[in-house]
């Protein structure tokens, strides 16, 4: 089945997917399973059906989100969050419960974290209630339903596992004292009556969304997220997102690492969390210029050697991966530098240097990395949709658009090539 507009605009409409963002061959291969599933025959059959259905409007829906989270990505966050949570309880004298909204919530990973990340700070859980919404009623249900398997559990660290979730044979379940903290419900950020009669959150998690919007719509969400989030609350975004906060007036409130951001320089006033650590050794390749390490890092980030063999390329990748996603920047840009001495250049490890300097706010230098990642690999399809979300949040939608239209066209070659 060919490419549908009219199926792009219903996305677009109802949950505000930029098509560009995740290509037209993901849309259209879920277009493919709908119309199979209704015995649909044509693309006019399947539009009427689609028209007439909330059921597979919904259903269509459910097949272009496919969600992709685990329990505590990107600790730093949920550890900037727990010592501001103490912070603002003793701003507002304890006189009521900390409100804190995860959205999209997808199947409880995020919500859950936020409340074991509470409880494992010392807040008793009468301080703290944790609303999740999501756009899709299935991983809500999901959700509810508090049980994982062991995708959901990545990184070095899941000591967590053992004190909040008991095992069984169908997996892990989350324990009662965790879920009795957090209420689910489905929700649409787009929708303009999205929790108008509650009061205003504390904090506010709504990561990895806005890159999959265009510029007006990524405007419409952030009226609607600045509306949910206290005057002295904070918002915490995706890595690729803090540039579009940035262009809307919110400043980042200087934790590496926990992408957290408000609308004043120091909103909550939390203890000092950083410390100076050796500068990383200078990038060895002809191609770039040498980098300006950062001068701060988190405490935890101490940088640590690597041991690998030369030769071992792929398990240098695999550990680069590894600490970047943990939020070990310091390490992992160590471990790219150390890469780039021994190997010839790679595009992933560019990929990599551009999201460190990203998170870290060097935009210019970012873009810098993700260029060099998209000249040894045109068609790399992170580099070019985190460079397409800064250019889009320099104004250069132009640019943008050509960078999103480029990893569309990757996304059908490679579909195409596996039919």
């Amino acid at each position: 089945m060919s490419s549908d507009q009219r199926v792009f605009n219903f996305l677009k409409e109802r949950i505000g997917l930029d098509v560009a963002s995740v290509g037209e061959a993901i849309i259209e291969r879920a277009v493919r399973q709908r119309s199979q599933a209704v015995q649909a025959q044509t693309a006019d059959d399947y539009w009427q059906h689609l028209q007439r259905s909330h059921d597979e409007q919904q259903a269509l829906i459910e097949a272009v989100i496919v969600p992709e989270t685990w329990f505590f990505r990107y600790p730093e966050s949920f550890a900037t969050l727990a010592r501001l949570a103490k912070a603002r309880l003793a701003e507002i004298k304890q006189m009521r419960a900390l409100r804190i909204l995860s959205l999209p919530c997808s199947t409880g990973e995020e919500p859950y974290s936020i409340a074991m990340a509470l409880l494992d700070a010392g807040l008793a859980p009468h301080q703290f209630k944790v609303l999740g919404l999501d756009v899709s009623p299935l991983s809500v249900e999901r959700a509810r339903r508090g049980v994982y398997g062991k995708n959901s559990f990545r990184g070095a660290d899941i000591g967590f596992r053992d004190r909040h979730f008991n095992e069984s044979a169908d997996g892990f379940h989350i324990r009662e004292r965790v879920r009795e903290q957090v209420r689910l419900q489905v929700g649409n950020l787009l929708d303009p009556t999205l929790l108008a009669n509650e009061a205003s959150y504390d904090f506010v998690f709504c990561r990895n969304l806005l890159i999959y919007f265009d510029q007006p719509t990524q405007k419409q969400v952030f009226d609607v997220l600045k509306e949910l989030t206290h005057v002295d609350g904070v918002l915490f975004i995706g890595p690729a997102e803090g540039s579009l906060l940035g262009r809307h007036g919110m400043k980042s409130i200087g934790v590496p690492q926990s992408f957290a951001f408000s609308r004043h320089a120091e909103p909550l006033k939390p203890e000092p969390v950083f410390a100076p650590i050796p500068a990383p050794p200078p990038l060895r390749t002809a191609a770039s210029q040498p980098v300006k390490p950062r001068p701060f890092s988190t405490v935890s980030a101490q940088v640590v050697p690597i041991k690998t063999s030369p030769s071992d390329a792929g398990d240098l990748l695999s550990q680069i991966a590894t600490l970047a996603n943990e939020g070990k920047s310091a390490e992992a840009r160590a471990a790219c530098e150390r890469y780039l001495s021994n190997h010839p250049p790679a595009a992933q490890v560019f990929y990599w240097l551009g999201l460190l300097s990203d998170v870290a706010g060097s935009a210019l230098q970012a873009q810098g990395f993700y260029r060099k990642a998209l000249y040894l690999e045109p068609q790399h399809p992170q580099a070019l949709m985190h460079l397409a979300a800064l250019l889009e949040s320099q104004g250069d939608s132009a640019g943008a658009r050509r960078l999103q239209a480029r990893a569309a066209r990757s996304e059908r070659a490679e579909s195409e090539s596996k039919r």
